[in-house]
């Protein structure tokens, strides 16, 4: 068999074994932490103890922010976010987005209004969110899509002029830096964090939301305990939406080493740039000039007029070479079942990208040669992309033979 022919035209796999797409981050030594989780399990306060005060504290340090106040989920913190806004209002957000986003607006009785994101990035176009604010717009909600930072500036000089809150989903982006050099976190009413298993920096599971406003994150802590001050006099409908010690403690276990892993993550991704860099009809998301991604996923743009093949394609020709894939976000939103019914405009750029873009293996534990291999695969595809475009229209057929 050769090496130089996919497996698809009878070529050898360079990856005999198939690496995961994503992974949580390496851990320090963990001897230390197996010892603090026996003290929070012998001590008995599972829940709002010293951990979770600690890792508020440090994590609003590290992110240069007022206030961050550690819930159960992204989710949780984004419904909790919008609990305050007027109920049957609209939200104004991408769709080229996880699904939590509009499913937090939902949960709140809020309407999702889907905007469509730059022509260059994949962030929420500030043009298309301003054409799509009206008077029932409550919020908008830009999203740092694969870690990358939205223009956030933009959205919020959008935001003041309509008289709405800008509110931001930063679930992939800790570590991320703003163009003026400030670190994600800082920006809008509020930004909120995942620290889910596959995040750069995580606590088991759990989420971070930051603000410079004193009142919410005094409203969003009692928010987060069912809307109880204490008193058992709920102030509010809340949500139980802690975080728990035993994951406060692995998050703050983990913040020393963080910049380390990212800078570890970020050194593999320059490492696929460097490999495909010639590679004809390979687009890497574009990170604004000043600013740094997570690239919590490392998603391709295919070109198929250059590339030769088009993504879905590619992805049955990694899939036989053994490396992993995932079409972030295809369905975008608004195609999901659950969303068909929510009326939405043309959003040709973010229909473009779903259909092109694809989540090539990336987490901070990767081997040079893993990251080295996968390329050659994606390389070896290309230089015999009409081979393979045959041989999947081939198989195709056989497969649809084989139901009839």
């Amino acid at each position: 068999m050769s090496v130089k022919e996919p497996v698809l035209l009878g070529g050898r796999p360079l990856l005999t074994q198939t690496p995961p797409l994503a992974r949580p981050p390496l851990l320090r030594e963990h001897g230390d932490l197996l010892a603090v989780f026996g003290d929070i399990v012998a001590g008995g306060t599972l829940t709002k103890g010293g951990h979770l005060a600690a890792l508020e504290v440090e994590l609003a340090r590290f992110l240069g922010v007022a206030h961050a106040v550690a819930v159960s989920s992204c989710t949780s913190g984004l419904m909790l976010l919008m609990r305050g806004l007027s109920p049957g209002g609209a939200v104004v957000m991408p769709s080229f987005t996880f699904m939590a986003s509009a499913h937090a607006a939902r949960w709140n009785g809020l309407r999702p209004v889907f905007a469509d994101i730059e022509s260059g990035g994949f962030g929420l176009s500030a043009s298309a969110a301003s054409a799509a604010v009206d008077d029932r717009t409550v919020a908008i909600l830009g999203v740092h899509v694969f870690g990358t930072p939205c223009d956030a500036d933009a959205l919020a000089e959008v935001a003041a002029a309509r008289g709405v809150p800008l509110l931001l989903d930063a679930a992939p982006a800790f570590g991320a830096v703003y163009p003026d050099g400030t670190r994600v976190g800082g920006k809008g009413l509020a930004e909120v964090f995942s620290l889910s298993p596959t995040k750069p920096f995580t606590a088991g599971e759990g989420g971070i939301i930051t603000t410079a406003n004193e009142d919410l994150a005094r409203e969003l802590r009692t928010a987060r305990e069912y809307g109880n001050p204490g008193t058992f006099d709920s102030l509010f409908v809340g949500l139980n939406a802690r975080m728990p010690e035993l994951s406060a403690a692995l998050a703050l276990h983990q913040l020393p080493g963080f910049p380390d892993l990212l800078a570890r993550r970020l050194a593999l991704v320059d490492r696929y740039r460097a490999a495909l860099a010639d590679v004809p009809g390979i687009e890497f998301p574009r990170v604004p000039p000043g600013a740094t991604s997570t690239h919590k996923d490392l998603s391709l743009t295919i070109d198929p007029a250059r590339f030769g093949i088009d993504r879905d394609t590619l992805v049955v020709a990694l899939r036989a070479e053994n490396v992993p894939t995932r079409n972030y976000f295809d369905p975008p939103v608004h195609r999901q079942t659950a969303y068909r019914q929510v009326a939405s405009g043309p959003l040709p750029n973010t229909e473009a990208r779903a259909a092109a873009v694809v989540a090539v293996p990336l987490y901070s534990g990767m081997t040079d040669d893993v990251v080295d291999r996968i390329c050659a695969v994606v390389r070896r595809i290309q230089a015999h992309a009409d081979g393979v475009a045959q041989a999947v229209r081939s198989t195709l057929r056989i497969r649809s033979a084989e139901h009839v």
